[in-house]
């Protein structure tokens, strides 16, 4: 797989997270400010749609962590985003109160509805938004370090690996499906009220809440970039594109790959915590096995190993989804399909890979010009990662 240089994804990260950050503003003060009535006004419910893109934004840019950089190819990372949006959802639940159909003050109406006598031990904690928050990220985190670490250091790899992957959020959807399991059954937790002491309805709060994924998506991106760039990210590279070599020479592979697996975890519960009070659902079929395939196929359509391809990926297809599920629902998956089969023939680097492309071809020329040498040539560094303004190794010793 070719490697993007670094520079350059750095610049397309900052020039996506202006863009965020900006339009989120911009669609914001369409909500707020402008009258229902006004042509430019940017329903609650259209800015909320955008929220549940976003938050799918910052899970395909977790996918694209491990699988673009790390070569871990995950079938299984909706199981961390539905774990994020439970821990969020039991928040929201106990916010309710007394204001349920039971009117229980401690228990969520589906506990009371199955006569249960008390609320769990691991409900406890969760009337709190700290605690909440910590297990958003915990609770993938550490569900992830413990699949990884035995999954790593017991060399499982390729095809191997995501199976297994699938197979866990498989096991975890049929087992949030049991009524024992004290998360709601098949029904999930929903009839969400407040969310930090504000009506998880009001116009204000859907858009405080697009804004803090918009940001989580620019965190997301800026930290992915850090990591990248760092020695850590060269040799996280390296064990992708030869993971015996890079064993050989002495690293420690299996903690390269669990570090950024674990850390990608919790990204995508940070995700799935988001998603849900705009939606104001979380159940177990977002474990489903074909949750985390589609994921992926957004990390395929707008580029793997490109980071914002991973967010614009998952922004499009999601977008083409509301389309055609409304105006075609019995073609989304055939389109779907399709749309997989296109761009791995067509489009191997996805949406963003030409625009990768461009840009490299142009300073190929540029440094073809300036060396005195053809643009093959040129083009050869560039994928070796030879560096021609780096200085160069003198005879007694090495460049600096």
């Amino acid at each position: 797989m070719t490697t993007i240089s670094p520079v350059l994804l750095t610049r397309f990260a900052l020039g996506a997270i202006a863009i965020l950050i900006a339009g989120s503003l911009a669609v914001i003060y369409l909500n707020l400010a402008l009258p229902a009535d006004h042509p430019w006004h940017v329903p609650t419910y259209v800015m909320s749609l955008m929220g549940k893109y976003l938050a799918f934004a910052l899970l395909a840019l977790s996918i694209d962590l491990v699988w673009g950089f790390g070569g871990i190819l995950t079938l299984g990372h909706g199981a961390f985003f539905a774990l994020g949006g439970y821990a969020m959802g039991m928040y929201l639940m106990r916010q309710i109160g007394d204001r349920g159909v039971y009117a229980n003050p401690l228990l969520p109406d589906f506990m009371v509805f199955l006569n249960w006598d008390g609320l769990p031990w691991y409900w406890l904690g969760f009337d709190q938004f700290w605690f909440a928050a910590i297990m958003v990220v915990l609770v993938p985190g550490l569900l992830a370090f413990v699949f990884g670490w035995l999954a790593f250091r017991s060399r499982v790899t390729g095809v191997y690996l995501s199976i297994i992957t699938q197979a866990m959020t498989f096991a975890l959807m049929l087992a949030f499906f049991r009524n024992e399991m004290g998360f709601g059954g098949n029904n999930g937790l929903t009839d969400f009220k407040d969310i930090l002491g504000f009506s998880i309805q009001a116009q204000e709060t859907r858009a405080a809440l697009f804004f803090a994924t918009a940001v989580a998506v620019s965190l997301g991106l800026a930290l992915a970039i850090w990591l990248v760039r760092s020695r850590f990210g060269q040799a996280l590279v390296a064990v992708r594109d030869a993971e015996a070599r890079a064993r050989f020479i002495g690293y420690r592979v299996e903690h390269y790959k669990l570090i950024i697996w674990t850390l990608s975890a919790a990204m995508a519960g940070v995700a799935g915590a988001l998603y849900v009070p705009q939606v104001g659902i979380i159940n177990p079929s977002e474990f489903a096995p074909g949750n985390s395939i589609e994921a992926v196929i957004w990390v395929a359509v707008g580029g793997r190993g490109t980071l914002v391809g991973a967010v614009v990926g998952a922004i499009l297809v999601n977008f083409g989804k509301t389309y055609f599920t409304g105006a075609f629902p019995e073609l989304w998956l055939f389109v779907l399909g399709f749309l997989f089969v296109v761009v791995t023939v067509l489009l191997p680097r996805g949406i963003m890979g030409p625009f990768f492309d461009l840009i490299d071809r142009r300073r190929d020329r540029r440094r073809a010009t300036e060396r005195g040498l053809s643009e093959a040539q040129a083009s050869a560094e560039r994928e070796a990662g030879i560096d021609p303004e780096a200085p160069a190794a003198t005879p007694g010793g090495t460049g600096r």
